[in-house]
């Protein structure tokens, strides 16, 4: 496994004003920096910046000869502040409502500044990740041939809000917090549809379900392996995704933004409609032409994007075909 490497970002100003330093980890994969065209991949609300390998949690998707081939890129990994991937409890944030997904966005730039890259061949990512890779997209229009957000959208719509502000308060009432709100969430990742196929109302006891248990199991397995401050501030990311934020209209943002944008969204997602996703791609229509959508067909919503590999590899591989990797991209990327 890649190890974890850091950046200091000294006096960062959060976008309500306050100032912080921020120890910024990351992790590099497949070809060594600067040798190969550099894919930077953003990790969702409780994942991290571990994506290859037998532990990576994307690791179906990127590695040595698949859609995204470890050797012939280089990935390029972040954790977002505070994640707690680290396990050093001096790098967890309390004050998580000061937090925005504009703030992630801009300490990951800062990040790539750090690292003395300009250019990236494309920024991915899944759910709260491709919110932060259209924040980016946002903030350095110029930064990446391709943005791909996955499942996910360039606003947080009243509907997550509504469901983030749920989440909240499961994570500062409960007695059980972590272990309540992940039960609350896997409801809303999945479908109805979902559960029946996989239970079909089936006894695990005499005294509970097959889907109580299921639910139970990943409640206790995020407790055991997250922290609360984490899902805490990674819930309040997620709420915050808002490219128009001091920035204008929609199309007036996006009409910057040189990068070929490919989204990708899932016919079932309850979380990130698909419907908004095809009302972005209109909007986008009107005001660039490098612009793709391509649609998932799952009955497991929102985690589809975690389940549905060969679909997902299917729609991503026009992108990252190789071959289409000109030298002169390779010679921006580096």
């Amino acid at each position: 496994m890649s190890s974890l490497q850091y950046i200091n970002i000294f006096n960062y100003n959060l976008q309500n004003g306050k100032t912080v330093n921020i120890k910024l980890s990351y992790q590099v994969f497949g070809k060594p920096l600067y040798t190969a065209p550099i894919i930077l991949v953003n990790h969702a609300l409780t994942g991290n910046s571990n994506v290859v390998g037998k532990e990576g949690w994307w690791s179906d998707l990127i590695g040595d000869n698949k859609c995204i081939d470890t050797l012939q890129y280089t990935i390029l990994a972040f954790n977002i502040p505070g994640n707690g991937y680290d396990n050093n409890p001096e790098h967890l944030i309390k004050d998580y409502k000061n937090y925005t997904t504009k703030d992630v966005a801009k300490l990951f730039a800062l990040g790539l500044n750090n690292l003395k890259i300009n250019n990236l061949y494309a920024i991915i990512g899944g759910s709260v990740g491709g919110g932060i890779a259209w924040e980016m997209a946002a903030l350095k229009p110029k930064l990446a041939q391709h943005i791909i957000p996955i499942a996910t959208d360039w606003k947080a719509t009243d509907w997550l809000i509504a469901n983030c502000h749920i989440q909240d308060a499961i994570l500062n009432n409960s007695s059980k917090p972590l272990e309540d709100a992940r039960m609350h969430a896997m409801t809303l990742y999945r479908t109805p549809e979902s559960l029946s196929r996989k239970f079909q109302r089936e006894q695990q006891s005499d005294t509970i379900t097959k889907v109580e248990s299921w639910l139970n199991y990943h409640g206790n397995q995020l407790s055991n392996r997250f922290q609360l401050s984490a899902y805490k501030l990674m819930n309040q990311v997620l709420k915050t995704i808002d490219i128009t934020r001091d920035r204008g209209s929609f199309k007036e943002v996006a009409s910057r933004i040189n990068s070929s944008i490919h989204i990708i969204t899932i016919n079932s997602d309850l979380f990130f409609k698909a419907e908004e996703n095809w009302e972005t791609y209109i909007d986008l229509k009107a005001v660039k032409q490098n612009v793709t959508i391509g649609e998932i067909k799952s009955i497991h919503g929102h985690d589809a994007f975690l389940i549905e590999f060969e679909q997902l590899s299917r729609l991503l591989t026009p992108v990252f075909k190789t071959d289409n990797v000109s030298s002169n991209v390779l010679k921006k990327a580096i």
